[in-house]
């Protein structure tokens, strides 16, 4: 059925006068379960069933969807898309040209071991609930605890005027915990095993229960006590040492977003700015130190952002984006990669529901592993302050000055880690952060998933990931700025 609705809508579209058109037909499952203060405080599953349609008239595109699957709603609203496209061509500047995509047929299905969707509700909430607990009652100072769990699952058929019917079924799930403690006015709080929503993964149930939450309540409830009676961290300038928990959303806010060619444009602007990274710096710009090599890569196992193929068609790749710390790419889609020259998109468009039309959105930016051991790195340390999970962050719309908060740090001094440290931040201005880059590990490597990264209007919200390891930064600004 899907397939002869997508195959109409083709038609249609190219009958009104397409010289392009693509047509994607989904749903999208989504369940949230949380526990908070001893009760399941959420218990919900999200479904949304659509199709959108884009196609190219007179040079320009034109976008609509629906959440009738029916024929005549298919050929009305490829009318639509048409209309829209006609409307858009008037106003237009130039035409839209397709960098060239290898025609596929073909199917993807995320790999899993256990279907999350399949394990009985009460399954899960025990877990968190049992999490939960331990955490509570750890301290008449634990003022809020919560566990949560999530999976989703999005099943897409693609079709276009070129050729392409690509089948794909994206399953991920995970989850984690809070601890909140509070004292005498002051507020601290401990996450695992990253703050904001835990960590995800392309992959069944087993990743879930790979996270232990149960096993780690404990040390969640515990750190967030310590922190109210530690040292704050001291404004200094110094060796900082990212975990890579905390490190996955520099990498997110100072490569991920400035390295999308929508961006560095300026024809994308929302949520996240624009980006210092403009052409003109494309394979001159100095953005890192010769140990910084990131790419954008939809095909390593378990990331948030890897698929078989993009909502273009696009097969998945990996792309350098910084290589030895050269600005050498960007993330694209066929239009902007055609704008640019190059021979194809770096496979990177996608939308967060079949009713959304697809933008530029990361998939996996990873920080490739180094040569360095984590005991290495830090008994190499005189001085410096190592920093674990993320609390706050800040960055201008170009995506070049910030500053960062976590949860929690350890002093470092003389190649041992010392006292712990609260309310740790660190400033810097990304080119010259990453020039200070000595050093990076590659035994603690592993990929990190953020269910929650926005851009466009109206907003759309989208699952990505970032894989890197614990790394060390020399001279930078920590504590107050002064």
């Amino acid at each position: 059925m899907s397939f002869d609705l997508g195959k109409t809508a083709l038609e249609e579209a190219t009958k009104k006068g397409a010289s392009y058109a693509d047509i994607r037909i989904g749903e999208i499952l989504d369940e949230h379960l949380t526990v908070k203060k001893g009760v399941p405080e959420e218990v919900t599953l999200l479904q949304t069933t659509g199709f959108g349609v884009r196609v190219i008239v007179n040079g320009a595109w034109g976008f609509a969807g629906s959440v009738d699957l029916t024929k005549k709603e298919v050929i009305e609203t490829t009318q639509k898309a048409v209309s829209i496209a006609l409307a858009s061509s008037k106003l237009k500047k130039k035409d839209v040209v397709l960098a060239s995509v290898k025609t596929r047929k073909g199917k993807y299905s995320t790999p899993m071991k256990k279907d999350p969707f399949k394990i009985p509700i009460e399954e899960k909430i025990e877990i968190l609930m049992t999490a939960e607990r331990i955490i509570a009652e750890h301290s008449s100072f634990i003022k809020s605890s919560s566990a949560f769990f999530r999976d989703l699952r999005e099943k897409k058929l693609f079709m276009s005027t070129e050729g392409a019917e690509i089948n794909q079924q994206i399953t991920w799930c995970g989850g984690g915990l809070e601890g909140i403690a509070v004292k005498n006015g002051e507020v601290q709080r401990r996450s695992y095993p990253a703050s904001f929503r835990g960590n995800f993964s392309t992959s069944g149930y087993e990743f879930f229960e790979s996270l232990a939450l149960v096993d780690n309540a404990k040390k969640v409830g515990k750190e967030a006590l310590q922190l109210l009676d530690a040292e704050k961290c001291p404004s200094t300038e110094t060796s900082l040492i990212l975990s890579g928990d905390q490190l996955a959303l520099q990498i997110h806010e100072s490569c991920g977003h400035p390295t999308e060619l929508d961006r560095a444009l300026g024809t994308e602007a929302d949520y996240a700015g624009t980006s210092f990274l403009v052409p003109d710096k494309l394979g001159k710009l100095k953005y890192g130190s010769k140990n910084v090599n990131i790419v954008a890569d939809a095909t390593v196992p378990g990331g948030l952002g890897t698929f078989g193929y993009d909502d273009e068609g696009t097969l998945a790749k990996q792309v350098y984006l910084v290589k030895e710390g050269l600005f050498t790419g960007y993330q694209t889609s066929r239009e902007t990669a055609a704008e640019l020259g190059f021979k194809e998109s770096s496979g990177g468009m996608r939308a967060d529901s079949p009713l959304a039309l697809p933008l530029i959105r990361m998939t996996n930016i990873n920080l490739l592993p180094g040569d360095w051991k984590v005991d290495e790195m830090i008994e190499e340390t005189r001085k410096g302050i190592l920093m674990l999970v993320n609390k706050s962050w800040s960055i201008d719309d170009k995506r070049l000055n910030f500053q960062f908060g976590t949860e929690i740090a350890w002093e470092i001094k003389n190649g041992s880690k010392e006292k712990m440290l609260k309310n740790p931040t660190y400033t810097g201005i990304t080119p010259a952060f990453w020039g200070t880059c000595d050093a990076i590990s590659k035994e603690d490597w592993e990929m990190h998933g953020t269910p929650n990264c926005g851009k466009g209007v109206p907003g759309q919200v989208m699952y990505v990931g970032h894989g890197c390891s614990t790394a060390r930064f020399r001279n930078i600004s920590v504590g107050l700025i002064k």
